[in-house]
């Protein structure tokens, strides 16, 4: 019988202690995950008033969610503004308090680099519209839009994005789509978004 030299024997018990580890572990399936995620949000008010009037507003989004199969996803989404949107051409403040949103989607690999990913559903908004100077001619259009906004507070919803990966289960998210349309006064208003969001 041969004998194995004593360092040929620590060198393979060495290599096998260092890359065992990588052979044996299989990285958990897309499928079997779920994500949490934290954007910035603005919301581009339009369409208001008789003059299709904007305005920008500021808002911040907590993202969780899970994969249903490799390409599928669904999630709820919670906001809160923390910036109102001055509306053009007149002394209308508009604010979101809060909204939730629940969306299902399908996401695709795009290389190594991330995927691009394309949701609907839909969303419960809850702000209010404030005017000052009530009786002001470049007001007059704005008046019907005073206490609750949007006064429809259920819409449909939709998102496209692109994250890329960062490191391992990290993503830097960009995203865009129209957040809620209000059917009793013809306003509307589309979220942009960028942050980070974590699977696990």
């Amino acid at each position: 019988m041969n004998n194995i030299h004593p360092r040929v024997l620590s060198l393979t018990l060495a290599t096998l202690s260092v890359f065992a580890p990588a052979i044996v572990a299989q990285e958990t399936p897309r499928a079997d995950k779920h994500y949490v995620g934290l954007l910035a949000t603005a919301i581009e008010h339009r369409s208001i008033g008789s003059s299709d009037e904007d305005g920008w507003g500021q808002a911040g989004t907590v993202i969780i969610g899970g994969h249903l199969s490799e390409l599928i996803h669904a999630e709820i989404r919670l906001g809160g503004g923390f910036a109102d949107a001055e509306i053009s051409r007149g002394d209308l403040t508009l604010s979101v308090d809060y909204f939730g949103s629940w969306y299902m989607g399908l996401h695709y690999p795009v290389g190594t680099l991330g995927n691009i990913y394309a949701q609907a559903g839909f969303s419960h908004i809850s702000g209010d519209a404030h005017l000052s100077n009530r009786e002001a001619d470049a007001n007059t259009q704005f008046r019907k839009l005073e206490g609750d906004y949007p006064g429809s507070s259920f819409s449909f919803s939709w998102l496209a994005g692109l994250d890329l990966e960062l490191m391992e289960n990290t993503y830097l998210v960009f995203e865009g789509g129209k957040l809620f349309e209000d059917t009793d006064s013809g306003a509307n208003a589309f979220q942009f978004s960028s942050g980070l969001r974590y699977e696990f």
